[in-house]
């Protein structure tokens, strides 16, 4: 291979324009170094930057191994930053090497000229990661990357509606004739003096609110419309403005800019021609009238997780998309499981909340898992109980029915159904006495998420929000969180067991689990890994810095994981958390390495800052 078309491979070549590749091309060294040539030492200055074309390089501090490096990969950095000043480390060839390298005064003169190539000097590693996490996702094939206030087609459709009190009032028929003389789908009711719409008539509801009910044409328009109407800044990415209609379980939002109405946007503006699109999933949900209706769900969320990752959507924000529809899909199943055990026994002995926890409960599921959910209720008698736990078993049926496997560890609703005082006693246990089990259950729970009923649970928050008092709890889940550690061997390589290198276990539980500690430290526990770390840092829990480079670490690692299981789909094998490092390209390694670094060194921290190791 020609050296620099070996060298655009490889950051920070590849960012080259190319003038700058030419000026590469020209100014070019190549080098050779036998099995134990010293190739620079930590005594003399050193004018190159270096690139390992073939063989190995080991660079030593003190005389002591630090790392080792392959094809593709750069060194001289740090002498090359300081100018004059000796490197502090030793470069020697472990192997028969062949080199390129580039004099200081070409590379600074790239640097000069080269912006994308200069920034890769400059940024630390939370950029670097966040860069290559943006280049995961294929060019767009929607428009799920623009922004909503440019997918307005049309200026809104809007009727005047005169004071509610008034004897006159704009009727269904007037909103129907408008929406058809316009060929939209809504219609924005407007009062006078109010810059914002009161309320919104779509052709859902003139079909759900108007026809099916009986009503006629003359209908005020008052009685049908949605108010208040959801709103949504211009400026949010279409990816995010989905989510809120999958979240809010509409198919319209009303854009706006600087406070000025500008449009509508559709959950068809958004998708337009996907044929398998979230929209039309959480239609099939919301049209269910059993779970026989949904058979094959999990087939169609692994179609949706392609076709939004066709689209370009990062892979977290696909996390919740799919957390979404599943939430929608529970609610469902749960509202028909209700309804005829309520035909069957009468109405429910009290209030209840059907949560779900781990992955799902923080948003971050790509494809289905086995289920992760519980039942608390407000009973306090033996036929309540039993009249839950009917409900909990219907539930947990209906799941498996339309394909989520049951959990193996047993965290399931027809295991976990408690009245309220029961779960309140439970969470202060796990917490007063953090032995082995009850830490795994409070990383397991304390994740969760209500997805029906309208129990409250801020008995269960005040508790969790108390538990960063109890500093032996809070060490013992310290400790427990860095069960999980980076696949990090001698010599920081990465460690590949049989199926490649497990990213669940070695970078996103240990992001998450530290994530969870800091969030209960600051006495938030709710919300994704992602925003747990933001408030933690925002609490001073952990630094500015620290939490940036965690959640990049957890992105890229989301990402890498989600191309590797879709792949696996394609090919027909049976997807895992699992990725070969042979089919990254040689930055995804080099950046994965470097994360695992950085999540080691944060748990090493967090282990120091808590005092771990007194805990015996």
């Amino acid at each position: 291979m020609d050296p620099l078309d070996f060298l655009s491979g490889h950051a920070p070549f590849d960012a080259l324009s190319t003038g700058g590749r030419e000026r590469v091309a020209g100014e070019l060294e190549i080098t050779w170094a036998r099995a134990g040539d010293e190739i620079f030492g930590h005594g003399e200055p050193n004018p190159y930057l270096y690139t390992v074309r073939k063989g190995q390089v080991r660079l030593e501090l003190d005389g002591q191994r630090v790392v080792e490096l392959g094809p593709g990969e750069i060194f001289g950095l740090t002498s090359f930053a300081s100018g004059d000043t000796p490197p502090r480390l030793d470069a020697t060839a472990d192997r028969d090497c062949l080199l390129y390298r580039l004099h200081r005064d070409t590379v600074r003169a790239l640097c000069d000229t080269e912006p994308a190539f200069a920034r890769f000097f400059l940024d630390g590693l939370a950029a670097r990661l966040r860069r290559l996490t943006e280049t995961q996702a294929v060019p767009l094939t929607s428009d799920l990357g623009r922004r909503v206030e440019d997918l307005v087609r049309r200026p809104p459709v809007t009727l005047t509606l005169p004071p509610a009190d008034s004897a006159t009032a704009v009727t269904v028929g007037e909103a129907a004739r408008a929406m058809e003389a316009a060929r939209v789908s809504s219609v924005l009711l407007i009062e006078e003096g109010v810059e914002h719409p009161v309320g919104i008539v779509t052709d859902r509801d003139l079909r759900g609110r108007v026809l099916a009910r009986g009503l006629g044409v003359e209908t005020p328009v008052r009685q049908v419309m949605t108010s208040p109407v959801d709103w949504i800044d211009g400026r949010t990415p279409g990816a995010e403005a989905l989510l809120e209609l999958l979240r809010r379980g509409r198919h319209h939002l009303v854009v706006e800019d600087e406070g000025r109405l500008r449009g509508v946007v559709t959950s068809s503006d958004l998708l337009r021609g996907h044929l398998e699109s979230p929209t039309a999933l959480l239609e099939a949900i919301e049209s269910a009238g059993s779970p026989a209706d949904l058979e094959g769900y999990a087939d169609r969320i692994a179609t949706t997780v392609a076709t939004l990752h066709g689209s370009g959507v990062e892979a977290t924000d696909i996390g919740r998309v799919v957390a979404a529809l599943n939430d929608a899909l529970c609610a469902r199943l749960l509202d028909l499981a209700s309804e005829a055990l309520a035909a069957e026994r009468g109405p429910a002995p009290g209030e209840h909340a059907w949560i779900v926890f781990g992955s799902e409960g923080r948003q971050e599921q790509s494809f289905l898992t086995d289920q992760d959910n519980a039942l608390i209720h407000s009973g306090d008698s033996e036929a309540a109980q039993d009249y839950f736990e009917e409900l909990a078993r219907r539930g947990v049926e209906s799941l498996i029915a339309v394909g989520f496997p049951p959990c193996q560890g047993g965290f399931m609703a027809t295991h976990w159904c408690h009245p309220l005082a029961e779960w309140r006693q439970l969470f202060s246990t796990w917490i007063e006495e953090p032995e082995p089990e009850n830490l795994m259950r409070v990383a397991n729970f304390f994740d969760w998420r209500v997805v029906h009923g309208g129990l409250d649970l801020e008995p269960l928050e005040e508790i969790v929000r108390r538990s960063a008092e109890r500093k032996l709890f809070i060490g013992q889940l310290a400790r427990a969180s860095m069960r999980k550690r980076p696949p990090l061997g001698l010599l920081h390589r990465i460690v590949e067991e049989e199926g490649g290198v497990d990213l669940k276990s070695g970078a996103l539980m240990p992001v998450s689990g530290l994530a969870r500690l800091f969030a209960l430290e600051a006495g938030r526990r709710s919300g994704s890994t992602l925003r747990r770390l933001r408030r933690a840092a925002r609490a001073g829990v952990v630094s500015e810095d620290g939490a940036e480079l965690l959640a990049e670490a957890f992105r890229f690692a989301f990402g890498l994981r989600l191309a590797a299981q879709l792949e696996d789909r394609r090919v027909g094998r049976p997807s895992t958390n699992h990725v070969d490092l042979e089919r990254l390209t040689a930055a995804e390694r080099r950046h994965l390495r470097e994360a695992f670094l950085a999540i080691d060194r944060m748990q090493k921290a967090t282990e120091q800052r808590l005092d771990t190791g007194r805990l015996g």
